[in-house]
């Protein structure tokens, strides 16, 4: 069975998100990281070589494949903002409806930047999910 590429390590959040070349990109992952740790009591942890994840959580697969992921996350992409809400976004309708200037996948909120939509509908994304993901998690928030 395959493992998974993604992985924690032990680099640094701080140096991670210091490096990160545009200022605003920059401010607006220190927010969301802020953001993040309230929500979940956890210490930031950064994921292979660019997802910063807080908690954990083990999955398991119908086809057997199990592993641990963040609880929820967010990754500084190239065009946009992008933050891991494991629980997907089936009962979140309201919320995004006020959140502003957005994309979703599947588990992802795209944004282009913190500027474009209302912090105060984010905090409460990322307090949802977080309370979503309550009963699977793995680790003890500090």
């Amino acid at each position: 069975m395959a493992e998974a590429k993604t992985k924690p390590t032990a680099a640094s959040v701080a140096a991670f998100l210091a490096a990160i070349p545009d200022e605003e990109r920059r401010r607006d992952c220190r927010t969301v990281a802020k953001l993040m740790q309230k929500a979940t009591g956890a210490k930031p942890v950064l994921w292979g070589a660019s997802m910063v994840g807080f908690g954990t959580y083990r999955y398991r697969y119908e086809s057997g494949r199990e592993g641990e992921w963040p609880v929820i996350g967010f990754s500084p992409r190239k065009s946009d903002l992008t933050l891991y809400i494991m629980p997907g976004f089936s009962s979140y309708a309201d919320l995004l409806a006020r959140l502003g200037r957005h994309k979703t996948s599947v588990s992802c909120l795209y944004l282009r930047k913190l500027a474009d939509v209302d912090l105060e509908v984010l905090e409460a994304i990322i307090g949802k999910a977080v309370a979503d993901m309550a009963g699977k998690r793995v680790d003890r928030p500090s």
